[in-house]
């Protein structure tokens, strides 16, 4: 019997999230879907951008991603509704010991699919200052003028 290849290619990336925010944690999450997202997402018509996550209740949501409804559904579903981030309850505890901190923020960084599930990798993130994304951009420019001349 022939294995299939299993593939991880992320299919969503938020590209603002490294920009704006210092990555101090990441973990991976499974996403509480409906059919007809999963489908959406697997053609690419769905963005992180603008979400982010929060506690409520101790479970971890997923709140403001962009989803675009699934053109031969029957269901429809809200765009933009909230949706449950499945972690282990120790995860999920470290994830509230570190949210109490102030400045610290729950970023989604990507969405990919493993073994045919849809998971989202989170990261807990500080807020980055105007001076420190400039600051970012010189350092990339002067490593790409390095690379450029090796």
């Amino acid at each position: 019997m022939a294995q299939k290849k299993q593939t991880s290619r992320p299919v969503i990336y938020n590209r603002r999230a490294k920009h704006d925010y210092q990555i101090i944690e990441t973990f991976d999450a499974g996403l509480e879907l409906k059919g007809p997202e999963v489908k959406s997402i697997r053609t690419g018509t769905a963005s992180l951008a603008e979400s982010f996550g929060k506690i409520d209740k101790g479970e971890v949501f997923l709140y403001n991603m962009y989803i675009a409804p699934y053109p031969n559904s029957r269901d429809v579903l809200d765009s933009r509704r909230k949706r449950k981030l499945l972690l282990h309850n120790r995860e999920i505890a470290k994830i509230v010991a570190a949210l109490s901190q102030k400045g610290l923020a729950l970023v989604p960084l990507r969405v990919y699919f493993r073994r045919n599930w849809a998971k989202v990798e989170i990261a807990l993130g500080k807020g980055k200052r105007e001076f420190d994304k400039r600051q970012d951009i010189k350092r990339r420019e002067s490593e790409r003028e390095i690379h450029r001349y090796k």
